[in-house]
């Protein structure tokens, strides 16, 4: 979280971040109780990233690419399918025999959006924006980050004002609850 860098930098690396996380979970058996460690870990650095996106990629998207609007709701529809799926497994433990189906389903989902993002979505903006753009866009996003959310609130709003008003309250009552329970912290 918070690497510097355009935007296209910053989430290309949160990108391969996630997929760090889901290589691990992949890599341990199933039931094995680290693979919930790992998913909420994966879990917080989503729900991060989707917040950020939400709040500044996405209306930069529909401001200066053609086709724009339609871009940024498919995105959008991609998330809203991300954090339901985040919320049915936070219920979860490793064990249950639902929570295997559920990560496979989150992680081809996530893998599909990030195969989206990097192949269409970044090259039209890196095209359509200027680079103090996306330069102004990464430091954005990584303020957005520090304060986001880091559990998934599917019926919180997606779209500009209401995300940005509502969002870092949502962050510090999900930081302040992590920090208790110790989630998102490896065993």
């Amino acid at each position: 979280m918070g690497h510097g860098g355009n935007v296209i930098e910053e989430l290309v690396t949160d990108h391969r971040e996630v997929e760090e996380i889901f290589g691990r979970i992949e890599a341990l058996p199933s039931g094995d109780k680290d693979r919930k460690v790992y998913t909420d870990q994966a879990t917080i650095e989503l729900v991060r990233h989707s917040v950020a996106e939400e709040a500044y990629l996405y209306p930069a998207v529909r401001e200066h690419v053609a086709n724009g609007d339609a871009l940024a709701d498919k995105e959008l529809e991609d998330h809203a399918k991300a954090e339901q799926l985040m919320k049915d497994l936070e219920r979860l433990d490793a064990t249950d025999p639902e929570f295997d189906r559920l990560i496979g389903e989150l992680m081809s989902e996530i893998r599909s959006h990030i195969a989206d993002e990097e192949g269409n979505l970044f090259p039209r903006l890196r095209e359509a924006c200027p680079p103090e753009t996306l330069d102004t866009l990464g430091d954005k996003v990584r303020q957005a980050k520090k304060t986001a959310p880091t559990r998934p609130h599917p019926a919180a709003p997606d779209k500009p004002p209401a995300n940005k008003l509502l969002a870092p309250g949502a962050g510090l009552v999900d930081r302040l609850r992590d920090a208790l329970s110790g989630r998102g912290k490896q065993g």
